[in-house]
């Protein structure tokens, strides 16, 4: 990771910073949701499936702000894009705080979904357009590690939180921090530059920009490409939204405790998304998704399934953290380089986001048969399901390893 960084100009560092930070305060909002679940549920007297629809809406909503956010950044330049999804999200989460009905948080999660589905697009692609080849999935790779660093935060956060504040308060307090990530856009606005792709792209019709995606030279990429977010999203959400009240009420472990195991499946996490980067910049975006995917449902099944003491899970959690975060690391780089220029926004945001309106119901779906078959095995079942759909689609692309963009050089300053 430091050879690439030392090498890399000040705009492509800059830019990295940038997309690193909002994408570690978009996990930090996100996150804090699955962890105010149980609270939530005795706030407003809600059942599990109740809560897991809260975290569908929100990647429903998700799915369409990332494929209107990329197709914003084609049309009007990706850092101006940028800065107003962080925009949209902070504030969303924030007011979730003053949510007096389950129905306001309803609404309030879904306009928090537009935001980080977008701001997951436009920064993305900007660090795409920015990092030269030879590195953009190193780069890329350590951008998406930063959901660890924001997932970590919303832990500790939660565990200070619910240590000194009421429930009914705590998880209040948790939603107004969410204000925070609002500061990123000074830095954004001072600190970037939009890529002269981008900048062209002004002139195309915004919904030619958005259809631009179903074209019959790119539509085969389109529909693989949402074959592998369903799979991708789906297996992630099935596993992570519902994993701290499974650790809480399956497993019976203290606050303190499910904390203790989120660390290291979060500090694996963070390994698994910079490791990722750097096997797929040296043996192809390919062979790297079908090793982690594979290595994803092995890994989930014993997790779940195995009759593993606490000690065995605790050591269990740092691959089952690591191997997940594989397939979202990848996802970027090998997305942006599906795409020519004038839809690469569109297509990126559609590709990693529409598997959010299907696996929208991932977390549904596991509150629903928790009911019937337990927790346990709910979660285990969707997630290896999700996980087999991701092999499927990335036997079925393309190499892209070392694709070089369109005036790649200009954008180093």
């Amino acid at each position: 990771m430091s050879n690439w960084y030392s090498e890399s100009s000040p705009l492509e560092r800059r830019t990295f910073w940038a997309s690193f930070g909002g994408w570690a305060l978009d996990a930090l909002d996100v996150q804090m949701f699955s962890l105010a679940i149980p609270a939530l549920i005795a706030a407003f007297g809600i059942s599990k499936a109740d809560a897991g629809l809260l975290g569908s809406v929100t990647l429903f909503f998700g799915a369409f702000g990332g494929w209107f956010g990329g197709a914003l950044g084609d049309r009007f330049g990706r850092v101006k894009a940028l800065q107003i999804t962080v925009a949209t999200f902070a504030l969303a989460t924030f007011a979730c705080a003053f949510a007096m009905t389950y129905t306001q948080l309803v609404v309030l999660k879904a306009i928090q979904g537009l935001g980080f589905g977008a701001e997951w697009a436009c920064g993305a692609v900007l660090m795409a357009e920015i990092i030269r080849p030879e590195h953009r999935g190193k780069a890329l790779g350590s951008v998406q590690s930063a959901w660890a660093v924001g997932w970590g935060a919303a832990v500790l956060l939660s565990a200070l939180v619910f240590t000194y504040a009421p429930v009914d308060i705590g998880w209040r307090l948790l939603f107004a921090l969410g204000l925070l990530p609002a500061l990123l856009i000074i830095f954004i606005r001072r600190g970037l530059k939009e890529p002269p792709r981008a900048v062209a792209a002004e002139a195309t019709p915004f919904f030619a920009t958005l259809s631009g995606i179903f074209h019959r030279d790119v539509l085969r990429s389109t529909l693989i490409g949402g074959l592998f977010g369903i799979g991708a999203h789906g297996g992630y959400a099935a596993l992570t939204t519902f994993l701290p009240t499974y650790l809480r009420e399956v497993r019976h472990l203290s606050v303190l405790g499910s904390s203790g195991y989120l660390a290291v499946i979060i500090v694996a996490f963070f390994c698994g998304c910079v490791t990722s980067g750097i096997i797929s910049d040296r043996i192809g975006r390919r062979a790297n998704v079908a090793f982690f995917a594979t290595a994803c449902i092995v890994t989930v099944l014993i997790y779940i399934f195995a009759p593993l003491t606490d000690g065995q899970m605790l050591v269990l959690g740092f691959p089952l953290g690591f191997f997940s975060a594989g397939i979202p690391a990848s996802m970027a780089a090998l997305f942006s380089e599906l795409y020519p220029a004038g839809v690469r926004g569109t297509g990126v945001g559609f590709c990693y986001n529409f598997g959010r309106i299907v696996s929208a119901a991932f977390p549904f779906l596991v509150g629903f048969l928790s009911d019937r078959i337990g927790l346990g095995p709910a979660i285990g079942i969707d997630a290896a399901f999700a996980y087999s759909l991701v092999l499927i689609a990335v036997l079925l692309l393309p190499e892209t390893r070392g694709k070089v963009f369109e005036q790649t050089a200009a954008t180093r300053a």
